[in-house]
């Protein structure tokens, strides 16, 4: 798999490690930077690293911030992103089998590198479900290319 890996000045150490743990894992890595302890915004990175998931360039990405937060709401941004922070089993888990999460976004100050190492372990080994899973998806790229009236249309919701 290519996985394009991204972080801010929060996340270099953890993003360092992580191309390791996929190198050694025989992942093929695009390494997004950054590579230093001065400040960038999370934004350009995230834009970085999702344009190449949302381009077909990767087929995943990782992202590294403080909290994964920040990094989470600029990637979804990028139309075809679906991006998410997980920081324990299940969100890693549930993120690939119900929402075919392609970003993963981590924490740098919060999660350690034992753990970081298990969450992309399983979020790389998941599959996605499909099914009802697969309809919803459908649904979320509706909203993303302007379709607004998703539930209306069907009935439900507002």
């Amino acid at each position: 798999m290519r996985i394009a890996v991204g972080s801010d000045h929060r996340g270099v150490e953890l993003r360092a490690k992580l191309i390791d743990y996929l190198e050694q894992h025989g992942q093929e890595v695009v390494d997004a930077g950054s590579y230093g302890d001065q400040p960038v915004d999370y934004p350009d990175i995230a834009a970085a690293v999702a344009r190449k998931v949302s381009d077909g360039e990767v087929d995943r990405g990782i992202l590294v911030c403080g909290t994964g937060i920040g990094m989470c709401i600029a990637a979804n941004k990028v139309p075809g992103v679906r991006a998410a922070p997980c920081h324990d089993d299940i969100t890693a888990e549930i993120s690939r089998r119900h929402n075919d999460l392609n970003v993963l976004c981590l924490s740098g100050d919060l999660i350690g590198e034992k753990l970081a190492d298990r969450l992309v372990e399983i979020w790389l080994k998941t599959p996605f479900d499909g099914g009802r899973h697969a309809r919803r998806n459908e649904k979320i790229a509706r909203l993303e290319a302007g379709g607004g009236a998703v539930a209306r249309e069907e009935g439900v919701g507002v």
